[in-house]
């Protein structure tokens, strides 16, 4: 699918990949609806792409965000299901001095798969829908997985999450093909985004040291393997590691 024919929309928009995402996109000549929770940040897009408030994790919000997109792009074909939120935090943790347990907030293994979950799952229900509505072919949604899905350290609700979202591509890739709409995944290693921006200078040393182009990936680096998923019709119902070699190692 050339990008100039794209009616697309990306979420988690404001900042980050996102913002990269669908920049790159309204650059390439696609017609972009950005959606995100930060509208300041949702504003700092370039004039030309359709900038609305979303909240993924409520399905009124992705119901209404789909409809109202797809009635100003002219359509629908593809989507870049790119929110996602951090709360990580050991399981249980014992305090080396004091010997006082705490465990994982439920709020927070529940909040971050109401968004990188549950929401990117709505997304895809409502875009596919409505391909599906107006007998659009070919059509493509683009999940962000992550190389976390493989297990990490702290992070059990983004594991959980991203590692469903990995398994879920390749089931909606079995039921939607048919359709002629396909279904893949990105999972990059560690980018320099907002999210990042703010590791302790320590851990982030011994994490780069592991990984084997001795860098941490770019927005840029991740948008090629987008841009290879959107752009190659076959590429389909598989997750592709963008990281570095990290995951390997």
């Amino acid at each position: 699918m050339n990008l100039e024919d794209l009616k697309i929309i990306v979420t988690g928009a404001a900042s980050g990949m996102g913002a990269h995402f669908a920049t790159r996109l309204h650059e390439a000549g696609a017609k972009v609806a950005a959606g995100d929770l930060n509208a300041a940040g949702l504003e700092r897009l370039p004039a030309g792409i359709v900038k609305r408030r979303l909240d993924v994790s409520q399905e009124a919000d992705v119901v209404a965000f789909v409809a109202a997109a797809a009635a100003e792009l002219g359509g629908l074909n593809a989507l870049i299901n790119n929110a996602g939120i951090l709360k990580d935090g050991l399981l249980v943790k014992k305090d080396r001095d004091s010997g006082a347990v705490s465990k994982l907030a439920l709020a927070d293994w529940q909040r971050v798969l109401d968004v990188n979950l549950t929401g990117a799952t709505l997304m895809a229900r409502e875009c596919i829908a409505a391909m599906l509505a107006t007998n659009t072919r070919p059509g493509v949604i683009v999940n962000i997985s992550s190389i976390s899905r493989h297990g990490n350290r702290g992070q059990s609700n983004y594991v959980a999450a991203k590692a469903a979202m990995a398994a879920n591509t390749t089931t909606w890739a079995h039921e939607v093909g048919k359709y002629g709409i396909r279904v893949a995944a990105v999972a990059p290693g560690m980018v320099e985004t907002p999210m990042t921006a703010g590791m302790n200078p320590k851990a982030r040393e011994a994490l780069v040291a592991k990984i084997p182009v001795g860098r941490i990936g770019t927005p840029e680096d991740i948008w090629l393997a987008v841009k290879l998923v959107l752009e190659c019709d076959y590429v389909n119902g598989r997750t592709y590691d963008v990281d570095g070699g990290a995951s390997m190692m």
